[in-house]
């Protein structure tokens, strides 16, 4: 190798040899047994297996919100489970958007202050003009008023999508984003998802039993009885 040579990129995500197990009074289930992968920033995978096997609690595991039973896993470098439960929130506002089935949007807030949240704890002195920005390019700039219920589906997931892109995260995690949505509908959002991680060089990490959607990624890996197949 060439002194000049650049070194190997910090991977953004390190999985590092990761279990979980929950005990009861039946006994042990173990959900993961030795996940184990990295993924390079601006990369697209798609995690996907059948109900049950693990996809949505290795993803709340990558992003901090859940506890592994050993093993760890590494966000821009920094170990997540070194952290306290406020360091990791904190990190996960910096370097983290979420996208998810049933949307979660705040029903009590409109379209455009569900945007401005994240900015707004963020502490962005242009968070309306931003989110306003972001809601016109995925499409609702006439609805910065509206309030969730009276939203569509589709309308929601947008919202969702403006929101989690609004701060530029280096990191997407989303769970069966187009699980709550018609065929036609799904295909548009998943259409606008990819657009705007192409946009802004994002890291895509995303859970859907949809092989066709899987298959838009540039990796796939498979949960089965609780291990990775990639």
């Amino acid at each position: 190798m060439s002194e000049f040579s650049a070194a190997p990129a910090t991977p953004i995500i390190a999985v590092e040899h990761v279990y979980k197990s929950v005990t009861d009074s039946t006994g042990t289930l173990d959900i993961l047994r030795d996940i184990d992968f990295q993924l390079a920033p601006r990369e697209t995978v798609a995690i996907v297996g059948a109900s049950g096997s693990g996809k949505s609690t290795l993803l709340s595991i990558v992003a901090g919100l859940d506890t592994p039973t050993r093993g760890t896993v590494r966000l821009d470098g920094q170990d997540l489970f070194a952290l306290d439960e406020d360091a990791r929130a904190a990190l996960r506002a910096q370097k983290v958007g979420f996208v998810f089935q049933s949307f979660q949007l705040m029903g009590n807030l409109t379209a455009l202050e569900n945007v401005m949240l994240p900015l707004e704890l963020a502490n962005r002195r242009d968070a309306r003009k931003a989110a306003a920005e972001m809601l016109d390019h995925v499409g609702l700039g006439q609805r910065l008023g509206h309030y969730p219920k009276v939203l569509s589906g589709g309308e929601q997931q947008r919202v969702a999508l403006a929101r989690a892109f609004v701060v530029q995260p280096a990191v997407l995690l989303a769970d069966e984003p187009t699980g709550s949505l018609d065929f036609a509908t799904g295909e548009t959002i998943m259409e606008l998802m990819f657009e705007l991680n192409r946009e802004q060089g994002t890291t895509l990490v995303l859970v859907t039993h949809d092989r066709g959607i899987a298959q838009r990624c540039e990796r796939c890996i498979t949960i089965e009885a609780g291990r990775a197949r990639a």
